[in-house]
């Protein structure tokens, strides 16, 4: 009988959501009495038990935030698969419990400051030691009043130092209050000080839709003070807000409307389990993006599936960047092509090693022409008519400078690529894409893009170097980065007669040099782009790798600063990209 009415209750809720669906059509109100009520897990006095880790001499992935994390009793509320639960329940069964402990410390009800203050913090620290992780999300409650006697549990807006003093009227204690973004730093600091490392994911985001029938973002408050937090303190980042709202977008109203609970009123904020395994799913692919090797080596198969999510690599509008021209059309050309590695204009205060260079030569000499851009890779740059440009300027003598694959990698097809990908190997073969106005392209490997450049350049009569990439801020320490990328652009080099410079290993190797704290000093985000001094660092690095070359074509063009540069051909090593 029980299964019956189970079964019963299901249908009558899908009725209830019909002629809720038809009311609203018709401009009549639903009768909210055929949906159950709303449930609020988020006690004010939160004393939960919260769980710990299960083998202490593990590795642990602790997790902190809110009921979108952590819902209740993490347990539905007896409601099952349709009741509300945070995405810290279902992320566990992607990682091997032999190998890592998921600890979901997260509280329902809870804003950056009220885990603090409420002592939550202070007995979850203990549990936080040197390899671990701690994942932190609040944000939804942080827009909650300051003080007052229901919750007390707003904290000021945006990231800056101003505080507020209150007499808190719910405890009755004085109270200093900070912004949002103070108690972020807080925790980073304290997962720091433990040897830990800190990642900072913005808050899910609501079921909201904006006038054009988009996902409301939060860029502009929480989701975005999230991120320039993270910026800010050069730590892991993941941007499960806009990840969420994109899916969203891609999967429609009707599927969203299937993610959250069923209940009057209507439940925007909290999930249900559905929902929850697809934020959780958006999570891993944010940990895989930041390569971590405590987390990617703990991951477990149901994990496979999971692509990376793009990290800090955006498209910049091309229509808005002046292409470089020759200063002096009587000299020769350095040119230099890449993504925003190599060129990143100061955005965000990053810079790329192409911006740095030119001190490196004699400008009586030589015309520095930098043509790289962000966000393309070797295919793109190829299909957007960048490299055409390069060409018309191109004449023998010049020598063409060419880094590409933080952006080629990915799958084909796949809209979170934003049509960059290119196939793996130097082959001829090819993979048809459908673009988003619905025509063909036949993309190509990564070494057939390269090899046109080369061929290209050299029936001008110039000189090319192909480059690989330079490495992220985590991959360098052990093994190397871009493996399979510098493998392809040797390929290509020799085949092609062009020369090749291992540029991941001659950075790696100087980031040897100066330590992981200096590395740290160099980036402007978690682990892609330089700021002014890692792009100075890098194009010292170019050089040296360039006058490791048996043959250095820059070398006739070199000031008195770019000769003293001694050498580097960057020192093998064995590992996987």
């Amino acid at each position: 009988m029980k299964p019956f009415l189970k079964a019963l209750g299901r249908a009558a809720s899908i009725l209830a959501c019909c002629v809720a669906a038809s009311a609203s059509a018709q401009n009549t109100p639903a009768a909210p009495a055929q949906l159950p009520a709303a449930v609020n897990t988020d006690p004010a006095q939160a004393r939960p038990q919260l769980p710990e880790p299960a083998n202490a001499a593990l590795p642990s992935l602790i997790l902190i935030g809110d009921s979108t994390v952590r819902n209740g009793r993490d347990d539905g509320q007896g409601k099952g698969a349709e009741g509300q639960w945070g995405w810290g329940n279902p992320i566990a069964a992607y990682f091997d419990a032999n190998k890592i402990n998921v600890v979901n410390r997260a509280i329902g009800g809870l804003s950056s400051r009220t885990y603090i203050s409420g002592g939550h913090w202070e007995r979850t620290l203990p549990f936080v030691k040197a390899g671990d992780v701690v994942v932190m999300q609040f944000g939804h409650n942080d827009s909650s009043a300051v003080n007052d006697n229901s919750r007390a549990r707003g904290t000021i807006k945006g990231v800056g130092e101003e505080s507020q003093e209150i007499d808190n009227m719910l405890t009755g204690k004085h109270e200093t209050v900070h912004s949002y973004g103070w108690y972020l730093r807080q925790y980073i600091a304290a997962i720091r000080a433990k040897g830990a490392t800190p990642i900072v994911c913005s808050p899910i985001p609501r079921k909201m839709w904006d006038a054009d029938g988009k996902v409301g973002r939060g860029k502009g408050d929480y989701a975005g003070w999230a991120a320039e937090v993270a910026r800010q303190e050069r730590v892991g980042f993941i941007d499960l807000n806009e990840l969420a709202a994109r899916k969203y977008d891609e999967l429609g109203r009707d599927a969203v409307m299937k993610l959250f609970p069923l209940v009057t009123p209507d439940e925007r904020v909290h999930t249900n389990l559905a929902g929850a395994e697809l934020n959780a799913r958006l999570v891993v692919s944010g940990l895989k993006a930041l390569r971590l090797p405590v987390l990617q080596s703990a991951l477990a198969a149901k994990a496979a599936d999971i692509a990376p999510a793009e990290d800090d690599r955006p498209v910049v509008d091309g229509a808005k960047i002046r292409g470089d021209v020759p200063r002096d059309a009587a000299l020769p050309n350095v040119f230099i092509v890449g993504d925003s590695t190599v060129r990143s204009g100061g955005t965000n205060g990053a810079f790329g090693w192409g911006e740095r260079i030119a001190p490196y030569f004699d400008t009586s000499k030589v015309n520095v022409v930098n043509h790289a851009i962000g966000g393309r890779s070797s295919r793109t740059f190829l299909t957007e008519g960048r490299w055409d440009k390069v060409l018309g300027q191109m004449k023998a003598g010049d020598v063409v400078l060419i880094q590409f694959g933080h952006n080629d990698g990915g799958r084909i097809g796949d809209p979170a690529m934003k049509g960059r990908a290119s196939g793996k190997g130097t082959g001829p073969e090819t993979v048809e894409d459908t673009k988003p106005d619905g025509t063909k392209e036949q993309v190509h490997t990564f070494g057939w893009y390269m090899a046109k450049y080369v061929a290209d350049a050299k029936a001008k009569g110039a000189s090319v170097v192909l480059l690989s990439p330079v490495p992220h801020k985590d991959a360098w320490e052990q093994g190397r980065d871009f493996a399979t990328f510098a493998q392809w652009d040797a390929e290509v080099a020799a085949a092609g007669g062009a020369q090749f410079v291992d540029l991941t290993m001659v950075v790696s190797d100087g980031y040897r040099q100066i330590g992981a704290a200096e590395v740290a000093s160099h980036f402007s985000d978690a682990r892609t782009h330089t700021n002014d001094a890692g792009a100075q660092f890098n194009a010292r690095s170019v050089i040296a790798a360039l006058n490791g070359l048996p043959r250095n074509p820059a070398a006739p063009y070199l000031s008195p600063q770019g000769k003293a540069v001694e050498g580097q051909s960057g020192s093998p090593a064995k590992g996987k990209q």
